[in-house]
C-alpha cells in the first residue's frame, strides 16, 4: 500500500498538487486520471520520487520517502516496476535481454537464474519463445508493451507503476494490455498506479480511481462509482463523448 498524505508540489511559484491525500491499495489498479495540465503526471513522477515534493508524506507500507537516506532509497527501488509510456525498450538487446536488464542491475542470481526468471516473465505476458531472441524493432507496438511489462515484473515488484499503458496502440491491443496489467495486478497482489487518459481502460479496470482537478483530489471511487458520482467536473471528463453519455444513461 501507497499512501499519499497532504502533500503538495510546486514549480517557481506556481502550485501543481494541492495538499492531495489518497491511499493507493494493494491488489488493485490504481488509476490516476485528470485532465491535460491536471497535476496527473506530476503525482506519479512525485510518488515514484522522481519530483520533490514541498511538504507532506509518502508512505510505501509506512515507510515514508521523503525521510529516507539514499541508501533506502536504492533498496526501495528493488520493490519497484515501471512501464513506461513508450515501453522504452533497449533498440541494441534482445527481448529476452531487455528483461534481464534488471536483473542484471539489481539481483545477485547466476546467468542461469537469470534467463529462467526472464523467460518466466515473457512467457506470463504471453510471449512465445520464438520471439525471445528478436530486437524490439522486430516485433509490434503490442507486443513491445508486453515485453517491457515482463521486464517491470522481472524482480517481484511489490509496486508497478504504469505511465500510459496504452498510448499508441489499438483499441483492441489495448484491451489485452489492461486486462494483462489487471492479472498481474491480482496475482502477484501488487500495487499497481496507473496514469491515463484512456476512458476504456478507466472503466475497463480501474478498481481504485483518483480524479485530479486544477491540482486538487476531485473525486475517488471505482469504475462502478463513477457512474453515481457527484462531480459534474468528472461527468465533463469520463462522459464526454455521445457513446460514453449512452453508457452513463444505460447504467442511472
Amino acid at each position: 500500500m501507497i499512501k499519499v498524505d497532504d502533500i503538495v508540489k510546486s514549480f517557481e511559484g506556481t502550485v501543481v498538487l494541492d495538499h492531495v491525500s489518497t491511499v493507493f491499495e494493494d491488489g488493485k489498479v490504481n488509476m490516476i486520471i485528470g485532465q491535460s495540465g491536471s497535476g496527473k503526471t506530476v503525482m506519479m513522477k512525485s510518488v515514484i520520487g522522481l519530483h520533490t515534493i514541498d511538504s507532506g508524506r509518502i508512505e510505501y507500507d509506512g515507510r515514508n520517502l521523503p525521510d529516507m537516506k539514499e541508501k533506502e532509497v536504492r533498496l526501495l527501488r528493488r520493490e519497484v516496476g515501471m512501464l513506461f509510456q513508450g515501453a522504452a525498450l533497449f533498440d541494441s538487446q534482445t527481448v529476452l535481454e531487455n528483461v534481464m536488464y534488471p536483473l542484471e542491475m539489481w539481483s545477485a542470481m547466476s546467468d542461469g537464474e537469470k534467463q529462467d526468471r526472464a523467460r518466466f516473465c515473457l512467457s506470463r505476458v504471453n510471449i512465445e519463445e520464438r520471439a525471445f531472441s528478436l530486437m524490439p524493432s522486430e516485433i509490434s507496438g503490442g507486443m513491445q508493451k508486453r515485453v517491457a511489462i515482463a521486464r517491470a515484473i522481472a524482480l517481484n515488484p511489490r509496486y508497478l507503476f504504469c505511465d500510459e499503458p496504452n498510448s499508441g496502440l489499438d483499441p483492441r491491443t489495448s484491451l489485452v494490455i489492461d486486462r494483462l496489467i489487471q492479472d498481474i495486478t491480482q496475482e502477484y497482489n501488487i500495487c499497481t498506479i496507473v496514469n491515463s487518459h484512456d476512458m476504456n481502460s478507466i472503466m475497463e479496470i480501474g478498481d481504485n480511481i483518483v480524479f485530479l482537478l486544477k491540482g486538487k483530489k476531485e473525486w475517488q471511487g471505482s469504475r462502478h462509482d463513477i457512474f453515481h458520482a457527484d462531480s459534474e467536473a468528472l461527468d465533463d471528463f469520463v462522459f464526454a463523448s455521445e457513446l460514453f453519455k449512452k453508457v452513463k444513461r444505460v447504467n442511472n
